[in-house]
């Protein structure tokens, strides 16, 4: 009988640590799909909001609204601060530089200005570089987390996707991936290299098991 009680008390601590272990499991869960959501759903008017500020209609290939020489033309490319021509933009405190979309991958994104962790839990962010649709090559990095936020799906962009990139003077210019590969995250030395006179960009984003760095490299599309 004693034995028989001592072994229903074993048990039943068992069930209880299971069941608390689902719960929080649970919980975990719904907590990261609820702020996913949510922040999803403050993304998504946040860029509706950028857009119509500036008079972008939604992507498609024909209403690209600039090539690279035609800002040269009338002067409206940004200086090396990184800063956009236009008015200055925020999103949830952090200070927007322009916008990143992938219609591959479904991604639309502000692009911030100031790293650190909180902002890289926000969006995607300017690592380095003169900012977008400068000369030079401007780095964007962003998470890659498991549910499918930012830039969790680089991993299947290939050479001759396209990439889209606004600034805040509402400039859209398309870029065109040529390059793709892993490397250490100890590895930088592709993000100061001669674009030749021209914007390109660099996306760089970390594997699933986090021990080796995704880059791409893009170009003005011609």
């Amino acid at each position: 009988m004693f034995v028989d009680s001592k072994y229903s008390k074993i048990l039943t601590v068992l069930l209880v640590v299971v069941i608390v272990g689902i719960v929080g499991l649970l919980g975990f869960l719904g907590y990261e799909m609820y702020t996913k959501y949510f922040l999803e759903e403050d993304t998504q008017a946040y860029m509706d909001d950028y857009a119509n500020s500036l008079g972008i209609q939604p992507l498609e290939e024909n209403n690209v609204t600039g090539d690279f020489n035609s800002l040269l033309d009338v002067n409206t490319v940004t200086n090396a601060s990184g800063d956009s021509t236009g008015t200055a933009k925020q999103f949830k405190g952090f200070d927007v530089v322009g916008a990143i979309e992938i219609p591959k991958t479904n991604v639309n994104l502000p692009i911030l200005k100031q790293m650190g962790t909180k902002a890289m839990n926000t969006s995607v962010v300017q690592q380095y570089g003169p900012g977008p649709n400068q000369v030079g090559n401007t780095v964007i990095a962003g998470h890659n987390y498991r549910n499918g936020q930012f830039f969790s799906n680089n991993y299947k962009l290939e050479n001759g996707d396209t990439i889209y990139i606004t600034d805040n003077s509402g400039t859209r210019l398309k870029y065109v991936i040529y390059n793709k590969y892993e490397t250490t995250p100890e590895d930088a030395d592709y993000m100061d290299r001669d674009t030749g006179g021209k914007p390109e960009i660099s996306l760089t984003t970390c594997t699933d098991d986090s021990k080796a760095r995704i880059i791409i490299w893009a170009k003005l599309a011609e």
